[in-house]
C-alpha cells in the first residue's frame, strides 16, 4: 500500500481548476508581452488559504466575520491569512522566466527528466527553499524540501520500479505536464516558477481534464490512443497514488 509521510498541512479551501493557456484571452488576441494578468500572477505566489482570504475580503469586499463564514473558518484565521497574503504581495517579487523563454524550457525539461527518473535529489535541487507540493482535490500539502522529498520517495517505493511518463502542455499561464502511469492518466502537473527555480508543484488529480489541454487519454510512444480517462476523484479524498 501507498504509505506517504504525514503532510505538512491539510488545505481547507476548495481549489480552482487549471485552465488551458490556449483558451486564455491573450492567447487568442494579444501577445503575452502586451497584456499580463498581473493580479492572477500575483495570486500564484500565495498558498490556497491566503488566496481565498484575499479574494473574499479584498476583491469581493466581505468583512472578516462574513468571510470566515464563507470559508468555514474563524475570523482570526481569516485575518491572519489576509495579513500574510497582503505582505507577500507588497514584497518585491522574483518574476518567473518569460513565457516560452530558454530559462523556462530549461527548468521544465530538467524537472521532467528528474521526475520520470525518480531522481528525488535532482527534483529537490530545482525547488526554492520554501517550495510546496499540493494535490487537489486532496487536502494534503507538503512544504519544504524535506517534506516533499519524503513524499516523492514514498511514491517511488510504492510504484516499485514503475515510472511515470510526462507530456508537456500549459495551464494557468505556467508550464504543465500530463502525467501517465502504465499508459493511464495520473494527474496534471503544473509548475509555478520563481526566478530560476520552482516554487510550487501542483498536481491536479482529475484525469478528466486531459482533453481540454490537448493531452491523449492514454500514453503511447506511438500516436496516442483514445482510451477512456479515469474518473475524477471526489473532494477531500486522500491521495492513493502519485
Amino acid at each position: 500500500p501507498f504509505d506517504p509521510p504525514e503532510p505538512t498541512r491539510h488545505n481547507e479551501v476548495p481549489w480552482v481548476q487549471p485552465y488551458p493557456d490556449v483558451l486564455l484571452p491573450e492567447s487568442a488576441y494579444l501577445h503575452r508581452e502586451q497584456v499580463e494578468l498581473a493580479f492572477v500572477e500575483a495570486l500564484q505566489q500565495l498558498p490556497p488559504r491566503q488566496t481565498a482570504a484575499l479574494v473574499v475580503c479584498d476583491v469581493l469586499g466581505f468583512p472578516l466575520r462574513e468571510a470566515a463564514a464563507v470559508l468555514d473558518t474563524t475570523t482570526t484565521a481569516v485575518k491572519g491569512a489576509l495579513q500574510r497574503a497582503r505582505a507577500t504581495l507588497r514584497a518585491p517579487a522574483t518574476r518567473p522566466p518569460a513565457h516560452g523563454s530558454a530559462e523556462e524550457r530549461r527548468l521544465s525539461k530538467q524537472f521532467a527528466a528528474a521526475f520520470v527518473a525518480d531522481d528525488v535529489d535532482a527534483v529537490i535541487a530545482l525547488l526554492t527553499d520554501d517550495a510546496w507540493l499540493a494535490m487537489p482535490p486532496a487536502p494534503h500539502q507538503y512544504a519544504g524540501a524535506a517534506a516533499i522529498a519524503g513524499f516523492l520517495r514514498a511514491s517511488a517505493a510504492w510504484r516499485a520500479g514503475r515510472q511515470y511518463s510526462l507530456l508537456p502542455t500549459r495551464a494557468n499561464a505556467q508550464p504543465a505536464f500530463g502525467c501517465y502511469l502504465d499508459a493511464a492518466p495520473a494527474g496534471l502537473l503544473v509548475l509555478t516558477l520563481d526566478g530560476d527555480r520552482i516554487a510550487r508543484v501542483t498536481r491536479f488529480m482529475d484525469d478528466t481534464l486531459f482533453p481540454a489541454f490537448g493531452l491523449p487519454r492514454a500514453f503511447s510512444r506511438s500516436p496516442a490512443s483514445a482510451a477512456p480517462s479515469a474518473p475524477a476523484r471526489g473532494p477531500g479524498a486522500a491521495p492513493d497514488r502519485w
